[in-house]
């Protein structure tokens, strides 16, 4: 069966990156799903796309919609951002126009890693690492991130059902030296393809796409989720060929989901479950 994604549990539809989200998700069906962290000043694995609130999707504590973009979460500790409400799209902003059919909460706080893993024990994560290695003060390092995140992880008792993937790629390279049996993956857009050696870390690093599957055996393998758009019927035959598994994002298109499907990607990424899930093949 081809991992069916739902993308920050299910953005098109719920609020993303919430336990409200991820019940609501569950309920249509899925049991697999794409999630980002960033750590907070005490040290604790959150739920949160952006290193930043985003004005989009915060209200302050004082129940009003957030004028700029808040603090980084790094910033903040546990107690202080859970005063802040991220249940409801910003009405009038592009996000709200992207994704219009959202059903939105009040009351939704940003919800630690461990409440999530606490939650079902029948669901498998992708974990995204959120660095910004360009910006390196935004976030903790790498390495810190991979042990705070594997200490809930290990706590839960959730190893066997989790991956971690970064566009860093020191973050799936630092647990590949220190804890090998978890699953790993490779993030890549045009960007970070670009600009190879500061997201690999590597310099001198080839910064073609085609040099991308090779790159990620050299590294130890596991699964790599390209752009969508990026990603070409050769490059997947190659990816294969190399016993990689490739899980493109974020594909929010029907005409993209039965091309992406039809090729026979490992699994897909997207906004809108509802819309995949009729779609998917049975088997494959």
């Amino acid at each position: 069966m081809v991992d069916l994604q739902g993308h920050r549990f299910a953005r098109g539809l719920f609020p993303e990156n919430t336990l409200e989200g991820f019940e609501a998700a569950c309920a249509l069906g899925l049991d697999s799903f794409e999630i980002d962290i960033a750590v907070t000043r005490d040290g604790i694995p959150v739920l949160h796309h952006d290193p930043a609130l985003n004005p989009n999707t915060t209200r302050g504590p004082d129940g009003q919609w957030l004028t700029a973009t808040g603090p980084l979460i790094r910033e903040l500790s546990l107690a202080e951002l859970q005063r802040y409400d991220v249940g409801r799209v910003r009405p009038g902003s592009d996000y709200a126009a992207a994704f219009p059919e959202q059903i939105g909460r009040d009351g939704v706080r940003i919800p630690t890693l461990s409440a999530l893993l606490a939650k079902r024990q029948d669901v498998r994560l992708n974990i995204e690492l959120k660095l910004m290695p360009a910006r390196p003060e935004w976030t903790v390092v790498p390495e810190e991130m991979v042990e705070r995140v594997m200490h809930a992880v290990d706590a839960a008792d959730a190893a066997a059902r989790i991956s971690l993937q970064s566009f860093d790629w020191r973050a799936p390279r630092h647990l590949r030296r220190v804890r090998p049996e978890i699953a790993r993956g490779w993030l890549t857009e045009a960007k970070t393809v670009r600009d190879a050696a500061l997201w690999r870390g590597i310099p001198g690093t080839a910064n073609t796409m085609d040099a991308v599957p090779d790159a990620i055996v050299a590294e130890g393998g596991g699964h790599w989720a390209p752009h969508h758009s990026d990603l070409t019927l050769d490059l997947l035959s190659r990816a294969h060929a190399l016993g990689l598994r490739v899980i493109p994002w974020t594909v929010n298109e029907p005409s993209d989901m039965r091309r992406l499907f039809a090729w026979g990607v490992d699994g897909l990424i997207t906004d809108w479950p509802d819309r995949a899930l009729p779609l998917r093949p049975a088997s494959g």
